[in-house]
């Protein structure tokens, strides 16, 4: 495996220049080496401070110019280095070979305030003057190097110059853009000499996709289709060989009689990395798609972006048909659930264990079996989750386990929500229900009781809105997914602020504690004020009240008051239902009922029932005038016709 990359393919595309800030004590030689780089020259007399300067694209291999800041000592100008520093790529921290005492200051101060400045760029210590040294008294550049290197860690490299002799100088900005270009820190801890978990993990995915006959192992024609594909260049047999032999002879498990193994892959970047050929494995790493942070470019991810606020992205059944073949491969056991060391296993090709289903809003919002493990059932919906509310990460995690069709087929678009209407039916396979209702009146009971957790008969105050997401079998054995989305009733002023808040929601419910007047009030207001922002935005959704705690004592006219309001608003009649004694009543098939049916229980208000009548109004206003002007027409045609009738008839 060769690390000979060719030009301009290690590089972000997002990159067009480096910029490298130069720093150091008076009479250094900054503005020397800064100059003898960009002339090749030795100058005589410099400027204390020189002007910016570029070094060209064709003075790198990499193609990519340099902008070089050269920088004051003084303390006057403490505040513009500051601001240049922000702005930097890499820092050219630079010492005088002829005088000790700079290199001292290089640990005393300027590391030091690097740090407390929180610039977290990589750093390259510069000797200048080294033709100056007293050839007397010579130094080991690594053994004084070594402990500073190991008390700042943001050093990535030493290099010593002479700009009098031109003696690397070049160097030490080819140095700079590296760094910058091929970062150490994503890929390799220096501290412990291993491989980033992350790079281990991107590596990991690269191996496995080149395992085209998954053996675990890659053979003479895999190595060599991967490295055509990375360096466009075919490695010859004599060098497979070799790669093989340097391999084994390190880490014996590393190539096995089918081929170099995954050890032996890891192994070879590490030596690459340790060796200082990082443009190496950032090579591999950027044509698989990889950025510096070591995760897929989401921007470069043919995800679909333009589609109407009331559109939703759904996974294909081609994305379907492969996360069952992942849920299978992975479901070692075959018990039908995986357990966390399978999801472990399987998410071992993504930047973090457990990808992003540990934490909000994913943490928590599916069915699992009372072992807590996760069913084929919780597995997909959770990616329905995810590829709603998040299509480039739920696409950049199917590429992450070896998704390898065409991106664009993982996903497809939904018809318009306000098309669905007027065609009274839905194509949808996923729905999102927005949960409204006052404090206390049961929401996180009803969505925790959709994946089948027990009911708690402590109140605990959700913060966060939160998600659950299940399967609702339907008449028929067809199922569909619901997802919940609480809504805090502190965050619903906030939400129908934007015009569009109401385009995402495919049915909405308000629940009400049954035992208390005021919580159906409250749960009318908020009612009401869904109905009006709907009719006002042109995203109205089908709605539902919801009688939760129907195990307690109803206040008296709890029924009567609570099918008034459903009668005004000509919406279908309160669901009666106990999370506490689990009688959901169908609720659940109920809500994706009204999402199918999305020309239906869309409630009226007095307010909207004025629009559309003052609309009716002018519709037939245009009517009768459209009319009236057609009749004018025609008299004003059948006159010029009588007229050039008479006309000739006279001559």
């Amino acid at each position: 495996m060769s690390g000979d990359s060719p030009e301009g393919t290690t590089i972000s595309s997002r990159r067009s220049t480096v910029r490298v800030v130069v720093l150091g004590d008076h009479a250094t030689g900054k503005s020397s080496l800064i100059t003898a780089a960009a002339s090749d020259t030795f100058p005589e007399n410099v400027l204390p401070v020189l002007p910016v300067t570029h070094l060209p694209a064709d003075y790198f291999p990499d193609g990519i110019p340099v902008t070089i800041i050269d920088t004051p000592s003084s303390l006057e100008d403490k505040g513009k280095v500051e601001e240049e520093l922000k702005l930097a790529d890499a820092i050219v921290l630079t010492y005088a070979c002829d005088q000790p005492e700079t290199l001292t200051r290089l640990q005393n101060f300027w590391l030091p305030e690097i740090r407390r400045l929180k610039v977290k760029i990589p750093v390259i210590v510069v000797g200048c003057k080294l033709d100056l040294r007293d050839e007397h008294y010579p130094i080991n550049l690594e053994l004084v190097m070594g402990p500073i290197m190991q008390q700042f860690r943001e050093i990535e490299t030493c290099i010593e110059c002479s700009a009098a002799n031109l003696v690397q100088v070049t160097e030490v900005f080819y140095y700079a853009q590296k760094t910058v270009l091929h970062p150490t820190a994503p890929l390799f801890d220096q501290e412990s000499q291993t491989l980033q978990p992350r790079c281990i993990r991107a590596l990991k995915r690269i191996f496995l996709l080149c395992d085209h006959d998954m053996d675990s192992a890659l053979n003479d024609d895999e190595l060599n289709e991967f490295q055509v594909r990375c360096f466009n260049a075919p490695l010859q047999p004599s060098e497979i060989v070799d790669v093989k032999r340097v391999v084994q002879e390190k880490v014996p498990e590393g190539v096995n009689r089918l081929g170099l193994t995954l050890k032996g892959f890891l192994y070879l970047h590490a030596l690459f990395i340790e060796k200082g050929r990082l443009e190496t494995t950032w090579t591999v790493l950027r044509e698989f798609g990889y950025n510096d942070d070591l995760e897929l470019e989401k921007e470069n991810l043919p995800v679909p972006s333009e589609k109407a606020p009331d559109q939703s992205v759904e996974l294909t059944s081609e994305a379907v048909d492969f996360l069952k073949g992942i849920f299978r491969l992975f479901d070692s056991n075959k018990d039908g659930a995986l357990q966390d060391s399978e999801l472990d296993e399987m998410f071992s090709t993504a930047p973090e264990r457990w990808g992003p289903w540990n934490e909000a809003p994913y943490k928590d919002s599916v069915e699992r079996t009372e072992l807590g493990d996760l069913t084929l059932s919780g597995f997909l919906s959770q990616w329905d989750l995810m590829t709603l509310i998040d299509p480039p990460q739920s696409l950049a995690y199917l590429i992450y386990l070896g998704y390898t069709g065409d991106p664009a087929t993982a996903f497809c678009v939904t018809r318009k929500r306000s098309l669905d209407f007027k065609k009274q039916h839905t194509q949808r396979h996923v729905f999102q229900c927005f949960v409204f209702g006052p404090k206390n009146s049961g929401k996180s009971a009803l969505l925790t009781s959709f994946v089948g957790r027990p009911f708690q008969s402590k109140y605990n105050l959700t913060s966060d809105q939160c998600y659950t997401v299940n399967t609702v079998d339907q008449l028929g054995g067809t199922k569909k997914t619901l997802i919940l989305h609480e809504i805090q009733e502190d965050d619903v002023k906030e939400l129908l602020s934007s015009k569009e808040s109401l385009a995402a929601c495919d049915v909405a419910v308000f629940l009400y504690d049954s035992s208390d007047e005021h919580s159906l009030k409250r749960a009318s207001e908020l009612l009401m004020d869904v109905a009006m922002k709907g009719e006002d935005s042109e995203y109205a959704v089908p709605c539902l009240l919801v009688a939760a705690k129907d195990d307690l004592h109803p206040y008296p006219t709890s029924l009567k008051d609570s099918e008034m309001i459903c009668l005004t608003m000509k919406i279908d009649a309160p669901i009666r239902m106990s999370v506490k004694e689990k009688d959901t009543n169908d609720a659940f098939l109920r809500i994706v009922n009204a999402a199918e049916r999305c020309h239906l229980s869309v409630p009226e208000t007095e307010h909207g029932r004025n629009k559309k009548h003052y609309q009716q109004l002018v519709n037939r206003s245009l009517v009768i005038a459209s009319v009236g002007a057609a009749v004018a027409v025609v008299a004003f045609a059948a006159y010029r016709a009588y007229a050039l009738r008479k006309s000739n008839s006279a001559s």
